[in-house]
């Protein structure tokens, strides 16, 4: 039999009552919603900067860093996700390696945000290949960066 002596609730029926009365008041302190965006995780022990490609109704823009520390994610695209393919460039602060691919986009040395893909390096950039995810139209994505899929490490 439920009870709660401290209300002086010895039935049954009242306990559930205030139960359901009580759940019904924390519900709205105590849901977690899916939160829709894309994400990128840093599986490493050494702090990475990412930056992220996409095709918006401005045309191809590029925009970093988003600066994520070891074993953390961070959300570099908020909200739900609008295109099917989104690119990642990530490279490491301590210079041991990168998360490249072979689409060629634009970046810069500080704070960025590009629009265009051509003439990277007349236009004051660096060009750098970026890897594609298809995220198969998905609302939310996340990628993993981990030691295993890093280039460029010299370790044996």
């Amino acid at each position: 039999m439920l009870s709660c002596p401290i209300l002086g609730l010895q039935s049954p029926i009242a306990a559930a009552a205030l139960a359901l009365a009580l759940s019904a008041f924390a519900a709205p302190f105590l849901s977690t919603d899916a939160h829709a965006d894309f994400r990128v995780c840093n599986g490493t022990q050494a702090l990475v900067g990412v930056a992220v490609g996409q095709r918006t109704a401005e045309g191809w823009v590029s925009e970093g860093w988003w600066r994520i520390p070891a074993t953390t994610c961070r959300s570099v695209i908020e909200g739900e996700l609008q295109s099917r393919y989104y690119y990642i460039y990530a490279e490491d602060a301590e210079g041991l390696g990168r998360w490249a691919g072979d689409i060629d986009m634009c970046i810069a040395e500080n704070e960025f945000k590009i629009v265009g893909v051509k003439d990277c390096f007349a236009r004051g950039f660096q060009k750098m290949g970026f890897r594609e995810y298809d995220t198969g139209g998905q609302g939310s994505w996340m990628v993993q960066l981990t030691e295993a899929a890093r280039e460029g490490t010299d370790k044996p």
